[in-house]
């Protein structure tokens, strides 16, 4: 079985600006397979900047250069989910993603303790609950670049712990890029080697 290809994302001098406000400028990155972080404070173009290189945005200046061989940059929060059942949500994205690991999606739903809520529709779900879903589809999609907003939100201890060990090992992942972006570098994973970090400023 032949590997998937390996994702490469470079930007040189991406801006990237509404009428009368840019809301970065400039950045220069090349992000390499394992686990890269995009840190910044409110309003800075954190999910703005993950929109671009999952290609719903186009930059406004500089260029983005994009090799992806399948993307996961899936929003089970979104209002348009909510009729949907947890379980069909995931068997509809296993259906799209060639790579999905049946082992791993089954591992992470008895770890987030989502067994007897993936029956509900997403509506019915916290907000956790809801995240978790999302979580367990990103790890198990096997997509080449997986972007993550702000993943440790609304989690509880128990699934924060998960998640950490789930980004601890994508750390060393070799094929797959993971992107994270969050206000701070999390101290969960202080002893974790990042590939890289795009730093969008206070």
């Amino acid at each position: 079985m032949s590997r998937p290809p390996v994702a490469r994302v470079s930007a040189e001098r991406l801006t990237f600006a509404h009428p009368g406000v840019t809301v970065f400028a400039d950045l220069g990155f090349t992000l390499s397979p394992g686990l890269t972080l995009v840190r910044g404070g409110d309003g800075r173009g954190k999910t703005t900047l993950l929109r671009l290189l999952a290609g719903e945005l186009a930059p406004t200046g500089g260029t983005l250069s994009r090799r992806v061989g399948s993307l996961w940059w899936e929003q089970p929060g979104e209002p348009a989910h909510d009729a949907v059942v947890a379980r069909e949500w995931l068997a509809e994205r296993q259906a799209h993603f060639a790579g999905w690991r049946v082992d791993v999606a089954e591992a992470l739903v008895e770890a987030f303790g989502l067994g007897e809520h993936l029956g509900k529709r997403m509506e019915m779900l916290s907000a956790g609950s809801r995240r978790k879903v999302g979580l367990v589809g990103a790890a198990a999609s096997g997509a080449t670049l997986t972007l993550l907003d702000t993943p440790w939100a609304a989690l509880d201890a128990r699934s924060a712990r998960v998640l950490d060990e789930l980004l601890a090992e994508a750390a060393d992942d070799e094929a797959r890029l993971w992107v994270v972006a969050d206000h701070e570098r999390p101290a969960s994973l202080a002893d974790v080697t990042w590939a890289g970090c795009i730093d969008l400023g206070d």
